[in-house]
């Protein structure tokens, strides 16, 4: 195990330059861990290289499988400051994979298992002709469900970098999204499943955060008529807002609970794993982070980051980010190039 803290690089942002992308529907019956076997959607997108050694990318249960701006769709992606053409999961030399999460659409109001959702991807890439994956990298739920794959499907992943997710869910951060859970609930019970969505939303924000963003940002408390305004306030309740018009209840509720069902032995991926971790995650603990990276069995190594955007560093740390993924990644090396023709075949 290697154990690295690493500094920013000078990493420039360009604009991308649009790349071939197709995206589809695979319909079929899958088995569920805890709710039997539903007629599911697996929604996909694939962009870059074709051909080319390829790389899944999962982000967290608000991400979807629009990545990176692409031909098919030009429109900003939710991790456009690392894929693309020339970004550190370079669309130029690999293919980038990604889809919709199980349940993200509302459609499937039932228990959904971390490991349903590496299922998914697997019948996914049989479904595209793709046998093996050079990289899964996720992110959160994403960085979860990729050990899950890792765990589960083994023999079609190269390497996994899981990034702000392990092998449990942390009980400290289960309460944190119990108590958003309820706040859906009383928004239902209120006839206003909107605000309860927002307001959990909220307090997810205050987990994601650090005391000290908060501290650097916010300023003391006013009176404002007759009542007294937190200065966070406002910032709250627009992000809050924001966020309740573009997601589903239905869907919070359902993925929320998945990452409460985290579950995986360590001691079954033997494949090498970049673990990541940041020192001020108040949702995964860096001590979580070494109990994950000391029972992986492949070759590991672990990076941990400072940051005070806590969990939420993978999208705001982009220089950070940028230089654990091209050295985690490795795309330009004679071992990927040579994994295109494998891939394709």
């Amino acid at each position: 195990m290697r154990l690295s803290n690493p500094g920013s690089p000078n990493a420039s942002i360009a604009s991308i330059a649009p790349v071939p992308a197709e995206r589809g529907t695979l319909r079929l019956a899958l088995r569920m861990r805890h709710a039997g076997t539903r007629d599911v959607a697996l929604r996909w997108e694939r962009a870059g290289a074709r051909g080319g050694p390829v790389v899944a990318v999962l982000g967290g249960i608000s991400a979807h499988r629009h990545v990176a701006a692409n031909e098919t769709d030009r429109s900003t992606g939710w991790w456009e400051a690392q894929a693309g053409a020339g970004r550190a999961i370079d669309t130029g030399a690999c293919e980038l994979l990604s889809l919709d999460w199980l349940g993200a659409d509302g459609a499937l109001d039932c228990v959904i298992d971390p490991a349903d959702q590496a299922d998914a991807l697997a019948h996914v890439l049989d479904a595209l002709g793709i046998g093996r994956l050079h990289a899964v990298v996720g992110a959160s739920y994403g960085a979860q469900v990729a050990l899950q794959l890792a765990a589960l499907h083994g023999p079609r992943v190269d390497r996994v970098v899981a990034i702000s997710g392990v092998h449990r869910a942390h009980p400290y951060a289960s309460a944190w999204r119990a108590l958003q859970r309820q706040a859906l609930a009383l928004g239902a019970f209120q006839c206003d499943a909107s605000h309860g969505l927002a307001l959990a939303r909220q307090l997810a924000l205050l987990s994601y955060r650090t005391p000290e963003e908060f501290d650097a940002r916010f300023g003391a408390a006013q009176v404002v008529g007759t009542r007294v305004r937190v200065a966070a306030e406002g910032w709250l309740e627009h992000c809050g807002n924001a966020f309740a018009a573009r997601m589903g209840t239905v869907a919070y509720a359902r993925l929320s609970e998945s990452i409460d069902l985290q579950h995986v032995e360590p001691e079954r991926i033997r494949v090498p794993v970049t673990v990541v971790a940041v020192a001020e995650d108040r949702l995964v603990p860096v001590s979580d982070a070494y109990a994950l990276a000391e029972r992986l069995r492949g070759e590991t190594r672990l990076r941990v980051l400072r940051s005070p955007y806590g969990h939420d560093a993978f999208l705001k740390e982009t220089a950070l980010v940028d230089g654990v993924l091209r050295d985690a990644l490795d795309l330009h090396a004679p071992a990927a190039r040579a994994g295109r023709s494998a891939v394709a075949a």
